[in-house]
């Protein structure tokens, strides 16, 4: 039997094919953000990315990337590869502090509103000469939630640049609903499972290079990937996952969420199963 903190971290796409979805971009409309701008959030409706924003300061961060590089050799060490520690808020507790951070909350809620769940916490780690590249892609097409108004942060652990593999995007994406992909094969050396072709048709392309204890921010729907790590440098990233308490997730999903801000009906999210020590 599955463990309630263990969650596949490629779903699979034929039980969330047959789930009724509402798929398309809702612009944050909030009046008195605590965090961000108001041409932030005209960006943010525009783009459906905003980065770099400040995030752990200098000495934070590398409190966070030693607590990271310790999680690592233990995962190694239990025969994983760098990619694989997925679900993480559910297992460690620092790691469920950086998703409710209340830095973070207050960039989250301005975009999504006062009542949020974070449901998501996943260490992209591209280890240094990593051949493997994240294809073109959408997060909403992985995700059992309805309907699409999730988002990401994702929070540089290192450096993060175009050498090493940085995240890229195409801004003005997330305006075209639910894009036809292809299945890639793991030969092929996708991280992932999926690859939308010609990419630019729907969006401006654009670099999101970052520094660490920086993050960006991006929409479930926005189309986006990494090239591989051919430097002799490490690249990871935290992507935190939050969605306004009014979404519903299936597939046993709901048993990740954590309420973040505000309140949540707790017969669509009845509260994780939370980790006491790391």
């Amino acid at each position: 039997m599955q463990h309630p903190t263990d969650f596949a971290i490629i779903p699979d796409q034929n039980s969330i094919s047959q789930i009724e979805r509402e798929i398309r971009f809702f612009d944050a409309n909030c009046e008195t953000p605590k965090a961000l701008s108001e041409n932030q959030i005209e960006t943010w409706n525009r783009d459906g990315y905003l980065g770099p924003i400040e995030v752990c300061s200098p000495t934070e961060i590398v409190e966070v990337r030693q607590y990271f590089d310790r999680l690592l050799e233990q995962t190694f060490a239990a025969g994983q590869d760098s990619y694989s520690i997925s679900s993480a808020h559910l297992k460690h507790r620092r790691v469920l502090e950086l998703l409710k951070n209340p830095k973070l909350v207050d960039y989250v809620s301005d975009l999504l509103g006062e009542n949020v769940v974070g449901w998501g916490a996943h260490f992209f780690c591209k280890m240094p000469g990593d051949g493997k590249q994240v294809d073109w892609h959408q997060d909403c097409s992985y995700w059992p939630l309805t309907p699409t108004k999730a988002i990401t942060i994702w929070l540089a652990i290192d450096d993060a640049d175009q050498e090493n593999g940085c995240m890229e995007v195409y801004r003005g994406s997330h305006r075209f609903g639910l894009v036809d992909f292809e299945t890639s094969e793991h030969s092929d050396g996708n991280v992932l499972d999926q690859s939308i072709k010609n990419p630019e048709q729907y969006g401006q392309h654009q670099l999101t290079p970052l520094l660490a204890g920086q993050a960006s921010i991006h929409s479930d729907l926005l189309i986006h990937g990494s090239a591989p790590n051919l430097s002799n440098r490490r690249r990871c990233g935290l992507t935190l996952r939050y969605s306004p308490a009014d979404v519903t997730a299936y597939l046993g999903w709901n048993q990740k969420g954590v309420v973040v801000r505000g309140a949540a009906d707790p017969k669509i999210w009845p509260g994780a199963s939370l980790p006491q020590v790391d």
